[in-house]
């Protein structure tokens, strides 16, 4: 008699412990689907004692699957899964991209297949790694977000994947399911059958007043519309000062009055996707403001076709139900100015620009200046871009950084959420460091809108919204001269504006543009502006590296336990 009552829960330790042996019956406790159409969902689990992750795909395809994760949402960097169930059983490898070439295997497999199965219309696989694999070809998990790529095959057969493709960034290890507010709603921001013309770059903007809200709402989600993925590039959605009074629908910067719009609203570029806010922060519209907003889409037509008609723009969801903190969206770096030359030069390898901003010069317009938190940052170069990294500077001491992107890719722009918040007080400052190769160019490359232009961005999302939509520099560099062949000196301008830099060393002439002073401009969200001269550049940390701390397999308890085993299986020793 004394002892029955220990004999269900005996058997309840060993179904536990049978259930975690197998493991395959038990419920993935996060799912997300990775594309906008449900046609490639994650599921996901992992375990800190054990120091593991693992994951289930369920795709749409009886071909070939890709997974994994990424520096910036491209090929470079990333570190991934490919596998399949093909006429011979299953297939699945360990790989990773150096480039946007076809991956390599990696020498050591770091995730192990659990199970593969596919019926008429899906493919379905689960596997597991460790969350730390102190494999340097292998992707670091953190909890921070992450930059989950996809892609996967109609057939067995692995060839280009095409538009089967996609990026989604995630928090695997700090997952928030989120829910769309109850009165949610939406307005489209877009352009209307506009024939883009047969040239490389072009940019349209279109004026417009969005639906009247006599009240203040909150917009939480932005969804791009694309009608013609292979030539747009990226938009913007600007809201209006006061000053903006007319509606148009042309080219871009014509003189009109709306090229004063600069207070970012939403953003896109290529590789982007829905982009939703933390729950705690929305964008202010309505509240019977002005409710003019400039759509400036860039068009990168490089073919010259002449055939397309586009309809592109941004969906944004918006609710009445208002969230603790507006949001504001800095625009921030080093962009071109008229009358002041800069000239990034040919066969360079790497060769650094640099922006920089000064808060305490906010003051002029908001006094007292509050502690701005900042939560998620889109960095912008164009073709030579490689790395971007945006630093935070206290005192004249580096701190932080606000952005880093090691593998920069053009074709894969996207809003990243910093998984913290980063302060930014008053008097602090902060400094973009753009790098660009140019080896493949026999001439200068100049700062501008076009696409083989460049440009030096980052758009800081932050809260509490401040008046103020752009804080931009650049080198003075019109007075600046150089010694020609001939030993005379010349302006800078002169020397690098058509042909290779008479000189040969580029660290040089990059280290002259860093350290000589430059103009910032601030601009409000009135469109008034003012300019302060700014020392030099102050030099950026190396950027941290993730320190592998992989648990010593040695000292841990075996696979088949798992936490709820055993605490009942010392209840039971207990009652023993």
């Amino acid at each position: 008699m004394g002892s029955q009552p220990r004999r269900p829960l005996l058997c309840l330790v060993l179904v536990i412990m049978k259930g975690a042996v197998w493991g395959m019956n038990s419920t993935m406790p996060f799912k997300q689907y990775l594309d906008h159409d449900h046609l490639f969902l994650m599921e996901w689990g992992f375990d800190d004692l054990q120091g593991d992750i693992t994951f289930t795909l369920v795709v749409n395809t009886t071909g070939w699957i890709g997974f994994g994760f990424s520096p910036n949402g491209g090929m470079a960097g990333a570190d991934m899964i490919i596998g399949g169930f093909g006429p011979n059983g299953s297939y699945f490898t360990d790989q990773h991209a150096t480039g946007n070439v076809a991956p390599v295997v990696d020498e050591l497999q770091s995730y192990t297949l659990l199970s593969m199965e596919e019926n008429e219309e899906q493919t379905s696989m689960t596997f597991r790694r460790l969350i730390q694999t102190c494999d340097d070809k292998d992707f670091h998990i953190t909890a921070q977000p992450i930059k989950i790529i996809y892609a996967y095959g109609t057939t067995d057969e692995i060839l280009y994947h095409a538009s089967r493709r996609g990026t989604k960034e995630v928090n695997l290890l700090n997952y928030m399911t989120r829910t769309a507010p109850s009165n949610g709603n939406y307005f489209n921001a877009v352009v209307e059958n506009i024939t883009v013309p047969p040239i490389t770059t072009y940019y349209h903007c279109k004026t417009m007043k969005l639906p009247k809200l006599t009240t203040k709402h909150h917009i939480y989600l932005m969804e791009p519309i694309i009608d013609n993925h292979e030539v747009v590039h990226h938009m913007l959605l600007y809201h209006c000062p006061p000053v903006v009074t007319e509606t148009y629908d042309h080219q871009c910067y014509k003189g009109d009055t709306g090229d004063v719009c600069f207070g970012v609203v939403a953003s896109w570029a290529v590789g982007g996707g829905i982009y939703e806010l933390p729950e705690n922060v929305g964008i202010p519209v309505g509240n019977g403001e002005n409710e003019i907003y400039r759509l400036e889409i860039h068009y990168n037509n490089p073919q010259g076709r002449a055939d397309i008609i586009d309809s592109s723009g941004l969906r944004l969801y918006y609710t009445s139900e208002l969230r603790q903190h507006d949001v504001g969206v800095l625009n921030f770096g080093m962009l071109k100015m008229e009358h002041m030359q800069y000239n990034i030069p040919p066969k360079a390898d790497q060769f650094h620009s640099y922006g920089v901003c000064h808060t305490s010069h906010f003051s002029q317009i908001v006094n007292p200046m509050p502690d701005i938190h900042v939560f998620a940052v889109l960095l912008h170069t164009h073709l030579a871009g490689r790395k971007v990294r945006v630093g935070h500077f206290r005192d004249g001491q580096q701190i932080d950084f606000l952005g880093v992107d090691e593998n920069y890719d053009f074709e894969m722009q996207q809003a990243m959420n910093l998984g913290t918040i980063k302060t930014i007080k008053p008097d602090d400052s902060i400094i973009i460091e753009c790098t660009y190769s140019t080896t493949n160019r026999s001439k200068v490359t100049n700062l501008g809108l076009g696409t083989t232009d460049e440009m030096c961005l980052a758009f800081l999302l932050y809260y509490p919204a401040l008046p103020i939509t752009t804080c931009l520099s650049h080198p003075i560099t019109q007075y600046l001269t150089m010694k020609s062949n001939d030993n005379r000196s010349e302006p800078i301008s002169n020397s690098l504006s058509t042909q290779t830099p008479e000189y040969e060393d580029i660290q040089a002439y990059e280290t002259l543009l860093k350290t000589i002073p430059q103009v910032q401009i601030i601009v409000d969200d009135k469109f008034n502006w003012s300019t302060v001269q700014i020392d030099g550049i102050r030099d950026l940390m190396k950027t941290p590296t993730v320190t592998c701390e992989k648990t010593n397999s040695s000292i841990r308890l075996g696979s088949s336990w798992n936490l709820v085993g055993i605490i009942i299986l010392l209840l039971l020793i207990v009652q023993l």
